[in-house]
């Protein structure tokens, strides 16, 4: 007898937990997966997806972007700001994200009207990182875990000596880090840092703003002015306060081989650490020219891109298990935040659209990264490590029907045009991919078919309540 399913996804091959790569059909019943089904398996439903020649992943969780309104990335303002950057996530085969939310404002109203803000306008479920950063906040982090599910705070380090009135954030230092640690680990949460030491980073910015006064080294002085070592003396420092608070660490957008290892010697001593990478520290370094942007400042980015070494030591990290998860750190300013040289130049760049391109192409097809390392990577992990693998992060019957269709060998060139966030540029313009998004589902809904947008998922993307665990974290 056949069983009604409401999506049948069938011919392809799927990568399932503790199995990788097997030929089967997907069943989903009210936006879960209901049944693994032997390909050709008696089965109706009310829609049928056609994944011959496909493979299919779970979908990605992108657990670090910047989500705002215009050039401002502290939070979006309308449903559009939602709407526009979830449709770029859906290209890149993205079916959750949780961006940072960034104000100096008590998060006791701003959480729930962002919250709301989003819904309206999103196109995949998501999350909230609160960032804290004054008094009133840091007293508000147990109520943001127990009341809003949102147990993961992200602090800057570097903002110290007025460096944090570019974003509109107060000054903190250690001991606020301290405090917040010790209230995430009463919460049940995990900080998040920002890691650099910014009184190391203003002596060296003046040294390379004197080697360099115009700023005609790009990306190398970018990387002079912000080197290595002040990623990882800030590493080293945040392991060691968490592991003595009893807090879990994830250190964000590990950029250099420097901070890699402080973070691996942190994770030695005790401390409950994870470390994520990001495509664009995967893919340039300080060598490139600025491709068919036009300027290599489009790549200005905290911490800086780096040598070539560098990226090759985070790809030894992915390769061998020591890096947990990678992540867009999306920031979708315009061209126009890039004017005036590498001084003066905003930092940060977009990537919701290139996430699994750059891990198929640059991983699975030129390094042999298995296709279930690539799922660890982007799904897997971040689900574990950020309390969503009650709902997400793998194709289980139970879990959320979440999926990324996967041509592994479509041969493509990102152009301008192929670029969904409001950003309105890549850092890839020109490359050659290998490896594209051709459907992307969220809860059982076709959100991407054929390359093509449904804009009837704009608003259905969902707030979900996380909640860490000692077995998952």
């Amino acid at each position: 007898m056949s069983t009604e399913y409401d999506l049948l996804i069938r011919g392809g091959d799927a990568v399932l937990p503790g199995h990788g790569r097997t030929a089967c059909d997907i069943a989903v019943r009210d936006g879960r997966i209901a049944a693994i089904l032997a390909p050709g398996a008696p089965a109706s439903a009310a829609t049928t997806l056609d994944a011959r020649g496909l493979v299919v992943l779970p979908g990605a969780i992108d657990v670090h972007l910047h989500l705002g309104h215009d050039r401002d990335i502290a939070r979006p303002r309308v449903p559009a700001d939602a709407a526009q950057e979830s449709a770029a996530a859906v290209v890149g085969g993205i079916t959750c994200f949780i961006p940072y939310l960034m104000t100096s404002d008590p998060f006791a109203s701003v959480l729930p009207e962002v919250i709301g803000v989003t819904e309206a306008g999103s196109r995949i479920d998501f999350g909230y990182h609160p960032i804290i950063s004054t008094e009133a906040q840091l007293a508000e982090v147990e109520a943001c875990a127990r009341d809003h599910g949102a147990p993961t705070f992200k602090i800057f380090m570097n903002n110290r000596g007025g460096e944090g009135a570019r974003l509109g954030l107060p000054d903190i230092d250690d001991g606020f880090l301290l405090r917040l640690c010790e209230a995430a680990a009463r919460a049940g949460g995990m900080v998040c840092p920002h890691p650099e030491t910014i009184e190391l980073a203003w002596v060296t910015r003046e040294r390379a703003k004197a080697a360099d006064p115009d700023g005609t080294g790009g990306l190398a002085t970018w990387n002079a002015s912000r080197p290595p070592f002040v990623e990882a003396d800030a590493v080293q420092r945040a392991g060691f306060i968490a592991r003595t608070a009893g807090a879990p660490l994830y250190v964000v957008h590990t950029s250099s081989g420097e901070a890699l290892a402080a973070g691996l010697r942190q994770r030695e001593a005790g401390a409950q650490l994870f470390l994520e990478t990001c495509p664009h520290y995967l893919t340039h370094d300080i060598g490139w020219d600025g491709g068919e942007t036009g300027g290599s400042d489009t790549a200005k980015i905290n911490p800086p891109l780096r040598e070539a070494a560098d990226r090759e030591a985070l790809w030894a990290g992915i390769l061998s298990g020591a890096i947990d998860t990678v992540a867009t750190d999306h920031v979708h300013r315009g061209l126009d935040a890039k004017a005036g040289g590498i001084w003066s130049a905003s930092p940060g760049c977009p990537g919701l659209e290139t996430l699994l391109p750059v891990l198929l192409t640059e991983g699975y097809h030129a390094r042999g990264l298995d296709l279930a390392r690539v799922v660890d990577l982007v799904s897997t992990r971040p689900a574990q490590i950020m309390g969503l693998a009650h709902r997400k992060g793998a194709i289980a019957p139970g879990l959320d029907a979440d999926f990324a269709l996967v041509d592994l060998d479509a041969d493509w060139t990102l152009t301008r045009g192929d670029v969904r966030s409001s950003a309105g540029y890549s850092i890839y313009e020109g490359r050659r991919f290998r490896g594209r998004v051709l459907h992307t589902v969220v809860r059982g809904r076709i959100v991407l078919q054929d390359r093509t947008l449904r804009d009837e998922a704009v608003g259905t993307g969902r707030y979900i309540s996380r909640r860490l665990s000692a077995a998952s974290a």
